[in-house]
């Protein structure tokens, strides 16, 4: 800056601008001495500034370097794990689960005595493979293991009787990413308290399950079967709710017919 204000003065004499009386000569003097001490001014603050900023890095340099470092190892430890031991785990869970996958579907298929059966098989495993419990125990946070427990908690509804709290279990304990299995899984448990005579109990997980993937096929059959169990329990005002909300949102809906009959008792009953 100093030097572009002494090449603009030289010019300026060069070309022959020069004052034409001592007033005039002293007062651009005094305008580029003011400019020149401005400048310096600024290049000294910015010294100043530049000397603070050195001298931090140089105070801090060694925890900077340090949080650098546990960045780069953190990436790397993220990295090395999802690479060498939660993807291989994935796989070796996914074949492991062969034998309980085809005796569930089996199971789930069956319209005969032997269902029971072929749930218990898909639950303890065949042919040297694991079966349902063994999965959801063995590879739990995997997406095979969050599967197998869901497979497990479906798997004792089915079978029933003594088996329901099992049911329960595992299908609360069910962690997947599947809207569509969380939905049913709810549902599921709402379906075990009812068969366990926990009626009242089980209101909420069908609201749960009508909330978690909503859709005009799974919505609605959740909400009437959250108001059915409402109703005999006594609560009114939740069966009206879940009524309501299927006749003004889902007027296509199969349970729509039973819906309208039902809302026209809950209201009766809350009156």
């Amino acid at each position: 800056m100093r030097f572009q204000l002494k090449t603009i003065m030289a010019t300026y004499n060069k070309r022959g601008y020069k004052p034409k009386t001592k007033p005039e000569k002293e007062d651009n003097e005094q305008l580029f001495d003011d400019s020149e001490s401005t400048t310096a001014e600024v290049f000294s603050t910015l010294d100043e500034g530049a000397n603070k900023a050195e001298q931090w890095l140089e105070k801090n340099q060694k925890a900077l370097i340090i949080i650098v470092a546990l960045i780069a190892v953190g990436s790397a430890t993220g990295w090395a794990y999802n690479q060498f031991v939660a993807q291989p785990q994935e796989l070796v869970a996914i074949e492991e689960s062969s034998e309980a996958n085809k005796y569930y579907d089996l199971a789930v298929n069956s319209t005969g005595k032997e269902k029971d059966s072929l749930y218990g098989v898909a639950l303890e495993g065949a042919n040297g493979k694991y079966g349902l419990i063994k999965l959801a125990e063995e590879y739990k946070g995997t997406d095979a293991g969050n599967l197998a427990t869901y497979q497990a908690g479906m798997a004792y509804l089915n079978i029933g009787g003594d088996q329901l709290q099992k049911a329960i279990d595992y299908l609360k304990a069910y962690d997947g990413g599947d809207t569509v299995l969380k939905a049913i899984a709810k549902a599921g448990i709402g379906d075990a308290l009812v068969q366990a005579g926990q009626a009242g109990d089980a209101v909420s997980f069908y609201m749960d399950a009508a909330n978690a993937n909503v859709n005009e096929y799974s919505t609605p059959k959740y909400l009437l079967k959250a108001a059915q169990v409402a109703l005999t329990t006594g609560d009114n005002s939740t069966a009206v709710t879940a009524l309501e909300r299927i006749e003004e949102n889902y007027p296509d809906a199969d349970e729509i017919k039973t819906a309208q009959v039902l809302l026209g008792q809950a209201k009766a009953a809350s009156n």
